[in-house]
């Protein structure tokens, strides 16, 4: 009985002493009370009119206004209002410019704006403006998020051909444009021409790698945006070299093997019409050849789709010659998707952002440890060849009319 009552005493005070630990969340905020950081804009620095009256109100310390941060966070007001079952005419986002020489001090300048600071564990995309990524690297711009424990490492980055600000932007009401932005990369499943997506984890190893790569472009417009090709970034000063157009992102999706879906558009040889072939599976096999010291490559093409359209009436999809005959088209269509993109890689920029080297690397090391320190211009002078074979699997039930 007495053994009973000390356990009973003990359990007692074990409770009392662990009573206060078990306050719950005792930290935590309201949403309507955070501002959280979804998205950020990176532009050559432009001063808007409200921060140019703000500044010649104060007398500040001398910097140069380089550039541009566009801070996007939901907007706590409608988030408030859809939890608790309300509507709102309100965006959904808030967009705060600031304009300085020291991204880390545009940061601390926020909350000299804003009642809520910047919280960046939500952090989904950044977006750089093609003008910034001319005169810094890449390197440089990012080097305050890498540093930051907050940013989670698996944000997104895109270039933007234009003001990076305007991929900020929409005029649906409901939506915010960095989650729009994410969801746009997941469409890579239905078409080719969209990169596979570069968070900031991936981005910090091709950074060094020192090996040139590709970022995903996008435009923007009015509150539209769309994905429109791609920057190429140089290994070296990883700067902006160019853009690849849409096209030839098609060349590079078909060379790396990497893409999940997307279509063919061709035309038929003697009858001038149109088809178009859907991807439904592709694989690629880059081979490095070394004959005498001398550096060669061979692709080779594997795919498997469907006859989606043909304008080619009087041909019976049926018929097996026809369907050699439209494999045969596809085959000289991707062909020339992928010479077309690596002249521009080879002659324009002199950059590998394929791959080419990676796979010399794995098949050849000791030839790589000779070449890597020129690799791109070495790659600009190596033979290449293309070996494609498409197999239509699949024509619809569209048949013969006879």
């Amino acid at each position: 009985m007495r053994q009973c009552c000390n356990v009973r005493l003990n359990l007692t005070f074990l409770s009392v002493i662990l009573l206060p630990l078990l306050t719950g969340c005792w930290s935590s905020h309201e949403i309507e009370e955070l501002s959280l950081e979804v998205g950020i804009a990176l532009d050559k620095g432009e001063v808007s009119t409200i921060e140019k009256e703000l500044e010649d109100q104060v007398d500040g310390y001398p910097e140069s206004d380089n550039i541009t941060v566009t801070f996007q966070s939901v907007n706590p007001k409608v988030a408030g209002a859809a939890s608790k079952g309300g509507g709102s005419q309100q965006k959904s986002y808030l967009n705060i410019s600031e304009t300085g020489d020291s991204l880390f001090k545009i940061v601390r300048e926020i909350p000299l704006r804003r009642d809520r600071p910047m919280i960046g564990y939500h952090l989904k995309v950044i977006v750089i403006s093609e003008d910034l990524l001319s005169m810094y690297s890449i390197e440089e711009m990012l080097d305050i998020f890498l540093r930051d424990s907050a940013i989670r490492p698996s944000c997104l980055v895109l270039i933007s051909k234009g003001r990076a600000t305007g991929a900020l932007e929409s005029k649906e009401m409901g939506e915010i444009p960095a989650f729009r932005l994410i969801k746009m990369v997941d469409n890579e499943y239905r078409t080719s021409k969209i990169l596979p997506p570069m968070p900031l984890i991936k981005l910090t190893g091709k950074m060094q790698s020192e090996s040139s790569f590709l970022l995903q472009n996008v435009i923007s417009a009015n509150g539209e945006v769309k994905f429109a090709g791609a920057a190429v970034i140089n290994g070296k000063t990883k700067k902006l070299l160019g853009f690849l157009n849409e096209e030839e992102i098609e060349g590079i999706t078909w060379i790396t093997g990497k893409g999940k879906g997307g279509m063919v558009k061709s035309f038929d040889h003697e009858k001038g019409k149109l088809i178009a072939y859907e991807i439904k599976s592709m694989k690629s096999k880059i081979i490095p050849h070394i004959n005498n010291g001398d550096i060669s490559f061979e692709v080779n093409i594997e795919s498997e789709g469907q006859l989606s359209e043909s304008w080619v009436t009087t041909e019976n999809p049926f018929d097996n010659k026809f369907l050699k005959k439209t494999e045969k088209t596809i085959e000289t269509e991707v062909k020339q998707l992928m010479e077309n993109v690596v002249r521009k890689m080879q002659e324009d920029y002199q950059a590998d952002v394929a791959g080419f080297g990676n796979q010399l690397r794995i098949k050849h090391p000791n030839i790589w440890d000779n070449v890597k320190k020129d690799w791109d211009e070495t790659f600009s002078k190596i033979p290449i060849k293309y070996n494609v074979e498409v197999t239509i699997t699949n024509y619809g039930t569209m048949g013969s009319k006879n």
